[in-house]
């Protein structure tokens, strides 16, 4: 697969603004733990792989157990996520899926039984974000620099 674009190379005023945005929601006050999880969730339902690979490969650096990263997608079916994270990747889920469904009354009701107000604002700019990310690397064919091209 060949890369179509470089964003960083032609807009980067605009494209430093979007990693100042992802550097506030980094400094949000959310675990780093449950950011990972969120920014691999979204990444793999976008098919993102530049994200799914640098987010999995940071939440390892940070002490992520690689059972809860393969799980990650099958987070329903899984033990090993507490309450909060469920309600994080549920909200993850709604989010990223928000076309043509709509966000349920169900399913902020499972994310504000887990989070405050704040946390929810916070933990939707996160998801919003790394949206982003993902539409702007799958958009541009970005692969990461450590993937191995297979022939």
């Amino acid at each position: 697969m060949k890369a179509r674009l470089n964003h960083f190379a032609t807009a980067p005023e605009l494209m430093q603004a979007v990693v100042t945005l992802s550097n506030a929601v980094n400094e949000s006050g959310l675990e780093a733990s449950l950011l990972h999880l969120v920014k691999l969730r979204a990444s793999q339902i976008n098919g993102c792989s530049f994200c799914v690979e640098m987010h999995s490969r940071e939440a390892r650096q940070d002490g992520e157990r690689e059972e809860r990263l393969y799980l990650t997608s099958a987070w329903r079916e899984s033990p090993l996520f507490s309450e909060r994270e469920r309600a994080a990747l549920a909200w993850t889920e709604a989010l990223t899926e928000i076309a043509g469904r709509g966000v349920s009354d169900e399913a902020y009701d499972t994310v504000r039984g887990q989070f405050s107000d704040s946390e929810v604002t916070k933990l939707s700019v996160a998801i919003a974000m790394i949206n982003t990310w993902n539409r702007l690397m799958v958009s541009a064919r970005t692969v990461h620099p450590v993937a191995k091209v297979v022939a």
